[in-house]
């Protein structure tokens, strides 16, 4: 191997991979050519030099973490709503939306929750909220892959569109970004009790017509089952399977109130679940049966919601709740292992996204979407197993470095994409408007 050819060489790591095999390596090393990775093997073996070296003793190399359900912007709402259940929380979150949220503030909220991901080590992330061409400026500003689209409601929305326009402003959106390498396009029906039948259907078309995702909320409450079921006479799961929605392309956030005929469906139409454990448990939702989808073979991915609703946007804490929380549920210790867990937060994201052979492990040929996980730490020793250790251990104050597509984006628990000091001023500037909006001072 020619030496300095290479862009990077991150040097005597422990590799957690999240390939097929689920290769962990010890004194590992990665080098990185352009924006992909380009060879991987032990420290000993590898190149001697290269345009810049990353010695990586006492941390983990692992994938960029995917959150597959996320509410960037909400971040300017943190703590605004606290104690109550979906259906009266959203009335206020709301009522604080219209009255602040405009394509400027959405894309400041962006900045702020993309800031928080990066942070923390997801490279990706699927958001859904109002104007997506403000959050594509905030994740290419901070350089952050995002998967987003047209929004769909029927209802004035708070970019002050109506349903007539949903079909085309979310045509446009796919037109404008298709070929985007760091920007995923699809569709985001809020839920089957905001847009009917004909939105749904039109917003499944436009994602299909893009080559992209599909994704709405789904029966994340027993009032939004009750809704549906009142309106159509069939649960939430059966009306999109009714209307031809569930498929490789849909992902389905929450996915709480479900059974055991919804979740085989789920299965043989190859739907994704975005599972958001944090929001599920502070609103009261209830408990999604990952290990029962898992077990019937849905594809379970991780989402942390809006921090609106869980009061920050931590994948660490929804991966360590994903492994903790349903083995108490079932009184199956065994239930969602580590490595699943892992997997749900790397590379089931991947997967629905259709970017399986991109992002979501560290193999030959990806994108060198990396983070480093410091270990010399009081918490975080001795270590003996790595993955156990990034699910039960680790979090996200130990992510010392961030790469997207080879370009540091987190160096040393900085970040270095934003001016942090001038972003959080421009947040709270707008902390007194925000509170007069629900009437508080």
């Amino acid at each position: 191997m020619t030496a300095g050819s290479h862009d990077l060489v991150i040097r005597g790591a422990t590799l957690v991979t999240c390939d097929p095999e689920g290769t962990v390596l010890a004194d590992a090393a990665v080098a990185i050519r352009g924006e992909k990775i380009d060879w991987i093997g032990p420290t000993a073996l590898a190149p001697a030099s290269a345009r810049r070296v990353i010695e990586a003793r006492d941390r983990i190399l692992m994938p960029g973490l995917v959150n597959l359900h996320c509410h960037a912007a909400d971040s300017l709402f943190r703590g605004l709503v606290e104690d109550l259940p979906l259906e009266p929380w959203l009335q206020t979150v709301w009522k604080a939306e219209r009255a602040i949220l405009t394509e400027e503030t959405c894309e400041l909220g962006a900045r702020l929750g993309f800031a928080e991901l990066l942070l923390s080590g997801v490279t990706t992330v699927m958001d859904m909220f109002w104007h997506p061409e403000a959050t594509v400026r905030a994740a290419k500003a901070l350089g952050i892959r995002v998967a987003t689209g047209g929004i769909f409601f029927d209802f004035p929305g708070m970019d002050g569109h109506g349903a007539e326009r949903r079909r085309a402003d979310a045509e446009a959106f796919a037109a404008a970004h298709a070929g985007d390498p760091t920007v995923f396009v699809g569709t985001l029906p809020h839920g089957t009790y905001t847009v009917g039948p004909a939105g749904l259907a039109d917003a499944f078309a436009v994602a299909e017509a893009a080559g992209g995702f599909f994704s709405t909320h789904a029966a994340e409450t027993r009032a939004e089952q009750d809704t549906v079921t009142g309106r159509y006479g069939r649960s939430v799961i059966r009306h999109l399977g009714a209307l031809g929605l569930l498929s490789p392309r849909t992902v389905l956030a929450h996915c709480v109130h479900v059974d055991a005929e919804e979740i085989a469906a789920m299965a043989a139409s190859g739907t994704t679940v975005a599972h958001n454990p944090l929001s599920n448990l502070k609103l009261a939702s209830g408990f999604a049966p990952v290990p029962a989808m898992l077990e019937a073979g849905v594809n379970v991915a991780l989402g942390t919601d809006g921090a609106i609703s869980g009061n920050d946007i931590d994948l660490w804490l929804a991966m360590r709740l994903a492994a903790t929380l349903h083995k108490a549920v079932t009184g199956d210790a065994t239930a969602v292992s580590p490595r699943q867990a892992l997997a749900m937060a790397t590379t089931a994201g991947a997967r629905a996204l259709g970017a399986s052979d991109r992002i979501g492990s560290i193999e030959v040929g990806k994108q060198a979407d990396l983070v480093l996980v410091a270990t010399d730490r009081v918490h975080a020793a001795p270590l003996f197993d790595p993955v156990a250790h990034l699910v039960f251990a680790a979090g996200r104050a130990d992510v010392t470095d961030v790469l997207v597509a080879g370009r540091p984006v987190v160096e040393a628990g900085r970040l270095l994409t934003a001016d942090v000091p001038a972003l959080l001023a421009d947040v709270h500037a707008l902390k007194a408007r925000t509170l007069a909006s629900i009437g508080r001072t």
